[in-house]
């Protein structure tokens, strides 16, 4: 995973390196940009509906707020018409929580210890819409960026996903206690509705921020038999870096 992002970013540095050379150094670029590239950290909240989430929150020392972790996206953005982007959009929100069972002990008195792991990560296309012009065209080659571009957009793709709980467990046939790693994972469709406001720092770069809410579920792995699907919705919010090229 982390080879996966320092590949992304220095992705980001080789786009850098063209783009500088359209900033005309007075503010303008020599034509408007066709690409951006951004990348954004936030906060990605999980909804945590479905059973399997009411079941593990009702046995284990957890509560919904813990399958919500930090965020990390990176996009690429094809300026398609005037005020319209194509969006290839990457994403990773991964939450990892120590737990114990609420009503059970093991016949040494001690806590029935287990760590649970949920990650989702995304991969779209879409398309974002300005509300504004996004910037002005001077003569024939000059344009400079809009100070404050906000815009909406949707998207729809597939979202790679782990629900894993390893540890220490309790058979309630037997009440045996048993060490286990339950794990389901995999691919499944998933859409968005977002919105965000683009700041210009400069010709070339500026600050992004966005948020978005996101619709997904998966059907579980044999690991996790009686239980319906799992649900993958939630909300994030970010803040980033963009460059234009």
């Amino acid at each position: 995973m982390a080879r996966r992002w320092l590949l992304v970013v220095g992705m980001a540095g080789l786009l850098a390196r063209p783009a500088r050379a359209q900033d005309s150094g007075d503010g303008f670029l020599f034509g408007e940009p066709a690409f951006s590239f951004r990348v954004r950290m936030g906060y990605a909240n999980a909804r945590a509906g479905s059973d399997i989430f009411s079941f593990t929150t009702q046995q284990l020392t957890l509560t919904r707020s813990d399958f919500s972790a930090p965020s990390f996206s990176a996009a690429l953005t094809w300026r398609v018409a005037e005020r319209t982007d194509l969006v290839l959009d990457a994403g990773y929100a991964g939450a990892r929580a120590g737990s114990e069972f609420r009503d059970w002990v093991d016949q040494d008195s001690l806590p029935i210890q287990q760590t649970t792991t949920f990650v989702r990560e995304p991969l779209t296309i879409g398309i974002k819409e300005y509300l504004t012009p996004r910037g002005h065209a001077f003569g024939h080659f000059a344009w400079v960026p809009s100070t404050i571009a906000p815009y909406v957009g949707l998207g729809g793709g597939a979202m790679w996903y782990q629900f894993e709980q390893r540890g220490s467990f309790v058979d309630f046939n037997t009440l045996g206690v048993f060490d286990s790693d339950f794990n389901s994972s995999g691919w499944t469709p998933t859409g968005h509705v977002l919105a965000g406001v683009d700041y210009a720092l400069g010709p070339t770069y500026g600050i992004t921020t966005e948020a978005r809410y996101t619709w997904a579920n998966a059907a579980l792995s044999n690991s996790f038999t009686g239980f319906h699907r799992i649900d993958l919705d939630g909300y994030s919010v970010s803040a980033g870096m963009l460059i234009r090229f």
